[in-house]
């Protein structure tokens, strides 16, 4: 039922990108606007900083941004959880008048005022990871996140045998990246899996430690729960946490989680998680600009720019075609 999907002509220039990556600035500050005054600025406001996938997707930006010839910025939130923050970095963004935006909403309520002064002010807005809900927005280069969520969901049946209690650890409920990737394993499991109960869903604003605690307070609940689902890397990687502050056998409670980043990574191949659904956050950063590059010049635009995502697992993660979309 579920395919592998595509990585997108970009994936083989991932490792020189990711070089980049570990070159980034620190925290949400982006450099200033500013060398060749002829060249388009495109500003990007994400989701989030500090964890290696946004490091990731600004490789992939810095890519398109030497390909096509236009300036950028990314900056994003110290958490993602830190929603005000976010809607005054777009203020920002829209003062500097830039040519484009790329956009990935952590409230969408919360930025439509601003989506609309863009608009307003014909400026055209590019979607990214987190769909926004809203139809200003141009396109969106994202993950098929419900997809990807259900493919976590069939995993997750499979190990625990299609039956008992699972729960989920999900990074927010106000993006639509946190919306669909809690959606598509619930409705998986309602369509296909009438012997598997979901008894709680936690929301831990894809922090470490609030998801650890959290994780710890569900299995506390549940002891007899035999499975956790964590929405990204802050969330999947808190719930590992859990697992081993709580010593309990990874045989006994599958652990399976989304995106990548070297703790994930170290999880899987030490048997503490038994998988996760990495995305082409590399991917996701160059078709953000590659498409406020066309919509500068005009171009007509698909409503959505699927970037692809894979399952990975020990027997997989070492895979080239696996390790192409990592990010560590």
């Amino acid at each position: 039922m579920f395919k592998k999907r595509t990585i997108g002509a970009v994936a083989g220039a991932v490792a020189a990108a990711l070089i980049l990556a570990g070159c980034a600035g620190d925290g949400g500050n982006a450099a200033e606007p500013g060398g060749d005054g002829d060249k388009p600025y495109i500003a990007l406001v994400s989701k989030g900083f500090q964890h290696q996938f946004w490091q990731a997707v600004k490789s992939g930006a810095e890519q398109a941004a030497e390909e096509f010839d236009v300036e950028i910025t990314f900056e994003g939130p110290d958490t993602e959880a830190d929603v005000d923050q976010q809607i005054q970095m777009l203020q920002t963004a829209l003062d500097k008048n830039p040519a484009a935006i790329g956009f990935a909403a952590l409230d969408s309520k919360a930025a439509d005022p601003l989506l609309q002064q863009a608009k307003n002010s014909n400026i055209p807005v590019i979607a990214f990871d987190s769909g926004v809900d809203s139809d200003i927005p141009l396109t969106t280069a994202a993950t098929d996140n419900l997809a990807a969520a259900g493919e976590a969901a069939k995993h997750m049946a499979d190990a625990i045998g299609h039956e008992g209690k699972v729960a989920l650890v999900v990074h927010d409920q106000t993006s639509v990246t946190g919306q669909q990737r809690r959606d598509g394993f619930v409705e998986y499991m309602e369509a296909n899996e009438p012997n598997i109960e979901i008894v709680d869903i936690q929301y831990g604003g894809g922090d470490q430690a609030e998801s650890a605690d959290l994780a710890k307070a569900i299995i506390s609940a549940h002891p007899d729960l035999k499975g956790i689902y964590g929405s990204n890397e802050g969330s999947a990687i808190g719930v590992v946490q859990a697992v081993k502050e709580l010593a309990i056998d990874p045989a006994k409670l599958v652990v399976i989680g989304f995106d990548s980043g070297k703790a994930q990574m170290d999880a899987i191949r030490d048997g503490l998680m038994l998988g996760a659904i990495t995305q082409n956050p590399v991917g996701i950063g160059y078709e953000t600009v590659k498409a406020a590059v066309e919509a500068i010049d005009g171009k007509d635009l698909p409503e959505t720019i699927d970037t692809g995502y894979y399952w990975y697992d020990a027997s997989t993660i070492d895979d080239e075609e696996i390790q192409a979309v990592l990010y560590e």
